[in-house]
């Protein structure tokens, strides 16, 4: 079986109720909601949460919300790994014995459906027990700056300041998007950057609301890349 868990807790302080704050006219859970039926990978797809107005939403939208996250792992401080182990868990309570689980978060108002479909693919290969989305980073992170308390710059990297930016290896940084896993590497506490394969997606799909001003870009983002195919 292959679940689709969205992790959604209601204490978002940042964004007050960010993950049901509507984006472009839609509750933002929606979108990742969409994305997993679009798919045609999972056989369940289920929200994780600890609110009643998400599980509420979640299940207007076509989720299943078949329990009820603990406040032990609804706070500030839980992690994404834990939180899915839980999940895992709770479901194969249920009799819904997951073999490939894929953490898909809330806030992903420009995934798209055929990145889900990629990732799959990669996981399937079987030589790693993750795969997500990554996407490069603007610069190269070899030539990155510090900037001291005086406001004087220096580098983090001494040894690259003369190096050519082509001849530097890229960087990449985690889309935080979604993340496929074994259900297995998710009850075994793996950290999904440290045994996972990433699939590389253009840098401004890659969207981290986190404040307002997020906000507002994602959403003319949004509404200036729809329907938009790389």
């Amino acid at each position: 079986m292959r679940l689709a868990i969205i992790p959604a807790r209601g204490g978002s302080k940042r964004i007050p109720r960010k993950n049901i704050k509507p984006f472009a006219g839609q509750p933002m859970i929606a979108y990742a909601i969409r994305a997993a039926q679009q798919s045609g990978l999972f056989d369940r797809i289920v929200v994780s949460t600890d609110d009643d107005e998400i599980a509420a939403i979640a299940r207007q939208f076509g989720a299943e919300v078949p329990f009820m996250r603990p406040p032990e792992l609804s706070d500030d401080h839980a992690g994404t790994v834990p939180v899915i182990a839980h999940a895992i868990d709770a479901c194969a309570a249920l009799g819904w014995q997951a073999t490939q689980v894929c953490c898909i978060y809330p806030g992903v108002p420009l995934l798209r459906v055929a990145d889900l479909r990629a990732a799959h693919a990669l996981l399937d290969a079987g030589d790693a027990d993750y795969a997500f989305t990554v996407a490069p980073f603007p610069a190269a992170v070899q030539r990155a700056l510090r900037r001291g308390a005086d406001g004087k710059m220096a580098p983090f990297n001494p040894e690259f300041v003369r190096t050519r930016t082509q001849d530097l290896e890229p960087g990449y940084y985690d889309a935080g998007q979604f993340y496929w896993g074994t259900a297995a590497a998710w009850q075994r506490g793996q950290s999904p950057h440290e045994n996972g394969k990433g699939l590389v997606i253009p840098e401004w799909r890659a969207v981290d609301i986190d404040t307002p001003d997020d906000w507002r870009r994602a959403e003319l983002a949004f509404q200036a890349f729809a329907g938009i195919e790389d």
